[in-house]
């Protein structure tokens, strides 16, 4: 009963049975003792679990190697802390012999803890690795924005002959997302479709979601939509994911056709989250449809029950700003129920230069200039000056010169990427250390030509 409430949706019963057990005349073994701390991890109930921990020592099964490794991993998953990883490691170094569940338990906890390095640590001293070694570590790098290097396990993964999960491919997709792998994320698409196939696998929900993605990401909103609607089950990421994928690419009007079709689609599952919010009014926001998101943004409150975050703000904020609705957007940031972050205040400066509003640029800097630090305050102090520039303020765009200097602000270069032939090339501005480097400035020099409201304000990197 222990263990079958251990692997079920009620893992709390399973210490509750546990309990009675230590009540009655009956003993605990290593069986006992093992299922019951994996509820307690499942549970997050490490407090108890300290007490199974207790008992174990007590009755001599310290040693026993499922134990252990269930206690490994009651500390290093049920901790939610660095400090319980420690306690993790602890066990883990005291054990005689570990077997790769261990080893997982371990790796699990560091990247949980975000420690991505003492995971990689962990993962280089296993002998032996599985299917989830490989995907936990791939899935924690690409979680951490480490894509370059989760997309390099993968690889990795592949030429170990490794069997390919669908978790560990949905990781992937994500990194090849983030960085515009568009040749990998394809191929990866190409092993779904023929070798799932053949295993007769069904395909997660999740797996969907993560190709979707990955084409809209790469700027294929027509290939992630096809994809989109041979699903055979689609949930609210699902929805909310090609919504914000059109949205991205500027095709406001039909996020928003497709909101409405997930509004009327009539699953019960399947309901607009804050998420795909913030996509619809982001889609307003690119397409200038300042009355729709108006809607939007009652219907969010009145009709769904959500309750705005700083995002959804910041996207009306954006919306009204590009729309030359200054006054309003004004209005609103200084209504938000918590603080303005920089993203709502950008967005309002951003509506300034776009508008040519000098005095509310100014006041949206000095909040900006407040609560950030230097080189966060850099770019929109940037984007002051150019403001100013484009009103022909030029004592005042002096004056912001000398207000970065002062704080010692620089902006932070802009980074992009692009494949060609396969390959991720990275570009941060300003660099010249490319190999091809002089052919891609002359020409930049041949189509571009030098305008001075797009060019204001150089700043020396």
């Amino acid at each position: 009963m222990i263990r079958g409430h251990a692997r079920s949706e009620t893992p709390r019963k399973s210490v509750e049975l546990y309990k009675r057990l230590v009540g009655s005349e009956a003993e605990a073994d290593g069986f006992t003792y093992s299922y019951v701390l994996s509820a307690c991890a499942r549970s997050g109930l490490v407090r108890e679990g300290e007490q199974v921990h207790g008992r174990v020592l007590g009755s001599g099964f310290d040693s026993n190697l499922f134990v252990q490794t269930s206690l490994v991993n009651l500390y290093a998953t049920g901790g939610g802390s660095a400090g319980g990883v420690e306690y993790a490691r602890r066990v883990f170094d005291g054990m005689r012999e570990r077997s790769v569940v261990s080893w997982n338990s371990l790796l699990v906890g560091y990247i949980r803890c975000r420690d991505v390095d003492g995971a990689r640590r962990i993962f280089d001293e296993m002998r032996e690795r599985n299917v989830v070694s490989w995907t936990t570590m791939i899935a924690g790098c690409a979680q951490s924005g480490r894509c370059k290097q989760a997309l390099s396990l993968f690889g990795q993964m592949r030429r170990a002959g490794v069997e390919l999960d669908q978790v560990a491919l949905v990781a992937a997709l994500s990194a090849c997302a983030e960085i515009g792998d568009l040749k990998l994320g394809r191929w990866i698409h190409w092993y779904i479709e023929e070798q799932l196939w053949m295993k007769s696998q069904p395909r997660l929900v999740t797996l969907y979601n993560a190709l979707i993605h990955m084409y809209a990401s790469c700027g294929l909103i027509d290939d992630a939509y096809k994809l989109f609607k041979q699903m055979p089950r689609r949930s609210t990421v699902s929805w909310t994911s090609i919504i914000v994928g059109f949205a991205k690419q500027g095709r406001g009007e039909e996020a928003l056709r497709i909101f409405q079709l997930m509004l009327s689609s009539g699953v019960d599952y399947v309901r607009p989250d804050e998420i795909t919010f913030i996509g619809v009014l982001c889609a307003c926001s690119h397409a200038g449809l300042v009355e729709e998101g108006r809607q939007l943004f009652k219907f969010m409150t009145q009709s769904c029950g959500l309750t705005p975050r700083i995002e959804h703000y910041g996207c009306m904020v954006d919306l009204l700003s590009r729309a030359g609705f200054l006054d309003e957007a004004h209005m609103l940031v200084e209504s938000i129920p918590m603080n303005p972050n920089e993203a709502v205040w950008g967005a309002l400066l951003g509506g300034c230069r776009l508008h040519k509003h000098a005095e509310l640029a100014s006041k949206a800097a000095q909040k900006l200039t407040v609560t950030l630090d230097p080189d966060q305050a850099a770019g929109y102090l940037v984007l002051l000056s150019n403001v100013y520039a484009s009103a022909k303020r030029w004592l005042d765009v002096a004056c912001v010169r000398q207000k970065m200097v002062k704080m010692g602000a620089k902006k932070p270069p802009g980074r992009s990427w692009v494949q060609i032939n396969g390959a991720v090339h990275s570009f941060v501005a300003g660099d010249r250390t490319h190999k091809d480097g002089s052919l891609i400035y002359e020409m930049l020099g041949e189509i571009t030509k030098p305008d001075i409201s797009d060019v204001l304000f150089h700043i020396e990197e």
